[in-house]
């Protein structure tokens, strides 16, 4: 295989992927702030790095993952006060929240997932080296970084400390040296959760939670570090002024951002009632349509979402699920090829070469599902035209099978059974894990040539309205009569 090339933010352009250690990868991914449910937006940045997980990990490498909570912060306190509740019993309902929606899409879990609030400790050494190297000031209880002192600050955004003099939005704040330096170390107002530091009772500022936990679990140098397009500036921008003015080494070699989600072409808010929760739409969409369509662009173009899109992408990847639906009839037993299915077979290899080449060219998922598709015409076209026995066919179809593979590995998708598949949203009359044991009941019945007993189970599904089809191979499907 191929070398793998990402668009650097840092840099703007494509570079060959090169970790520090290889075959080690540390990648840390901005999590949530823990005060509410998650929407499609997230959905996305979350489905994008979770593909990007498991290429690095099929590419074989040994992926240290490391996605935070912020689990102390404005909102979280102000919405802990308004429901009269502790600030830690907030983060800690929309944590398990956030799993049950991560684990709806079938998102893979990091290896790592710190709480801000459990390293205190290390933040507070961060501050107090910045503060002893002179690029941080203590004003009143609040500790703030000069942006002056780091000479290369926009380096990643393009931003200069000229052009915010010129009249960037910023807060203004009389404490601070320059109104553009952002805070490390935030004092405590009364009623608000604090903890003890060098400069009094107080709790730690955004940026610095990010920096201090990613050195904690990764090191001083990360091979990749992501999130959205929005956190290019100021968070990502300032975690790199502060982390590389304590270390004095690069914080970041990969900069890695996904792109927006609108909703009919609308940028999504709560004011204009289009703000779309991932547990209200795994209710009306099964999560692998939503993956589909969501890695189905590339990630740093922005996606519009509308049910003509949903829908769209409900019906391509029903077009896979005919395809499997045709393999899995063909059962496992492969015999000798035919010229045919070796024809078949070298055209499906060069598909999954070209996802490959697709892939390790700035991870373009979306031309890799095109190759699936293409690959899928084939196998449709042979398995209609082919007077290839089952048996050859199986043979042919293993190519197949490999790309398949590929697609539930690195993408999430086709892990279903074809027959649950078009079932799923379907009142059915028994749980398809019963059924699956009835079925599994009846095949040992007929290889113990039970007839009797073969025959009152497929009878009695049939009345159920579940109808059994016997393929070649031993390979038995049930479909909705």
């Amino acid at each position: 295989m191929g070398e793998l090339t990402i668009y650097n933010t840092l840099g703007r352009k494509e570079e060959r992927f090169s970790p520090l250690s290889a075959p080690r990868v540390g990648m840390y991914v901005c999590g949530v702030t823990v005060y509410d449910y998650c929407h499609i937006g997230h959905a996305r940045s979350a489905l994008f790095f979770d593909m990007l997980y498991r290429f690095l990990k099929h590419l074989g490498y040994q992926v240290t993952y490391v996605r935070n909570f912020t689990d102390v912060d404005d909102k979280i306190i102000a919405r802990a006060n308004s429901e009269g509740r502790d600030y830690q019993e907030v983060a800690q309902e929309f944590i398990q929240a956030f799993y049950e929606d991560m684990d709806s899409l079938g998102i893979l879990r990091p290896e790592v997932e710190p709480r801000a609030t459990e390293h205190i400790p290390q933040m507070i050494e961060l501050v107090s080296g910045l503060v002893n190297k002179g690029v941080a000031y203590v004003v009143n209880g609040d500790v703030y970084y000069d942006v002056t002192r780091f000479e290369e600050y926009g380096k990643l955004s393009g931003r200069t400390v000229e052009e915010m003099k010129a009249g960037a939005r910023i807060e203004v704040d009389q404490e601070k040296r320059n109104p553009w330096d952002f805070t490390l170390w935030k004092a405590s107002k009364p009623g608000e959760p604090a903890c003890d530091s060098p400069w009094g009772p107080g709790r730690p500022g955004w940026h610095i939670e990010c920096s201090a936990m990613s050195m904690q679990y990764i090191g001083p140098t990360l091979d990749i570090h992501g999130g959205g397009l929005d956190l290019i500036f100021p968070h990502h921008e300032n975690e790199i002024a502060q982390s590389e003015a304590y270390t004095g080494r690069q914080f970041c070699r990969f900069w890695i951002h996904n792109g927006f989600v609108s909703v009919n072409n609308e940028k999504m808010s709560k004011s204009l009632g289009n703000f779309l929760l991932i547990r209200d739409m795994v209710k009306s969409y099964h999560p692998e349509v939503l993956r589909f369509f969501l890695l189905g662009s590339h990630y740093r173009t922005p996606i519009d979402f509308s049910e003509g899109s949903l829908k769209e992408a409900h019906e391509a990847i029903t077009r896979l699920y005919r395809t499997q639906e045709t393999r899995f009839e063909l059962g496992d037993t492969p015999s000798k090829p035919s010229t045919e299915g070796e024809n078949l077979t070298a055209i499906l290899k060069e598909k999954s070469r070209e996802f490959d080449e697709a892939m390790l060219n700035d991870l373009n998922s979306a031309l890799a599902m095109a190759k699936v598709f293409e690959a899928a015409r084939e196998v449709n076209r042979y398995l209609k035209l082919s007077g290839d026995s089952g048996s050859q066919k199986a043979w042919a179809m293993q190519s197949w099978d490999a790309l398949v593979d590929k697609c539930q590995r690195i993408f999430g998708i086709l892990n279903e059974t074809p027959s649950i598949w078009f079932t799923k949203g379907e009142e059915l009359p028994l749980p398809v894990e019963e059924i699956e044991a009835l079925i599994a009941k009846r095949n040992q019945a007929r290889k113990e040539k039970n007839w009797a007993e073969a025959d009152s189970i497929r009878d009695s599904l049939k009345a159920k309205g579940i109808l059994l089809e016997d393929k070649p191979g031993g390979k038995t499907t049930w479909r909705l009569a």
